[in-house]
């Protein structure tokens, strides 16, 4: 049986890298081997899109849709060097992020066509898509306040107005109230709990 895929979504600030570590943490205690990936990234065409799009100085002028087909190149890589080869070998795969980021970030905050960019999800990632989607929710504010106490320089997504990121937030729990695979969190709960939370639910998601 291939290897299940669990991708977290959210805006910046909501803690999903620390959540990542501590489910593989959790599968590893139930001997199941998995493979934690970033988007972009992860390969090295991904890591060149990922330096142009995020921190590239000479990057001042690019296009919305230059931004989301780097994006939508970046995953079409991620996914055939990596998520296909390792969901074959029965291990699960955990993305920071994966296609519902083009939603909500380039469709919903860039205002691209949406009907655009499903077309494009949909041929980049195949049959790839996530048994479960995490959702970390968190008021703008709030996260953006994190975002500021935790790195002294933002990148180029991460100095978007609060607008931006209201529009962001927005359309991901849109998705989630639309998509069953979601299980949305309130990301301002203590870690611990948040982390209790999650490996319940994959637990009785997957029963494990």
């Amino acid at each position: 049986m291939p290897g299940k895929i669990i991708s977290f979504e959210g805006i910046e600030g909501t803690g999903k890298s620390t959540q990542i570590q501590k489910l593989k943490a959790f599968l590893n205690t139930k001997n199941i081997d998995s493979l934690t990936i970033r988007e972009p990234g992860n390969t090295y065409i991904g890591e060149q899109i990922r330096h142009l799009l995020q921190h590239d100085p000479n990057v001042q002028n690019m296009y919305t849709e230059t931004e989301l087909l780097l994006f939508e190149a970046s995953r079409a890589q991620l996914v055939r060097e990596l998520i296909l080869p390792t969901i074959y070998s029965n291990t699960w795969v955990i993305c920071d992020r994966f296609f519902d980021s083009s939603t909500a970030y380039q469709g919903a905050a860039r205002q691209l066509p949406e009907t655009i960019i499903h077309q494009l999800n949909r041929f980049t990632v195949g049959i790839c898509i996530p048994d479960l989607t995490v959702l970390l929710d968190i008021d703008v504010d709030i996260a953006l306040q994190r975002l500021q106490e935790r790195k002294a320089q933002k990148d180029r997504i991460e100095r978007e107005s609060t607008d931006f990121f209201k529009c962001v937030r927005e359309k991901y729990l849109q998705l989630a109230k639309e998509e069953s695979r979601f299980f949305t969190i309130d990301a301002t709960l203590p870690l611990e709990t948040i982390t209790e939370k999650i490996c319940t639910h994959v637990q009785k998601r997957f029963a494990l």
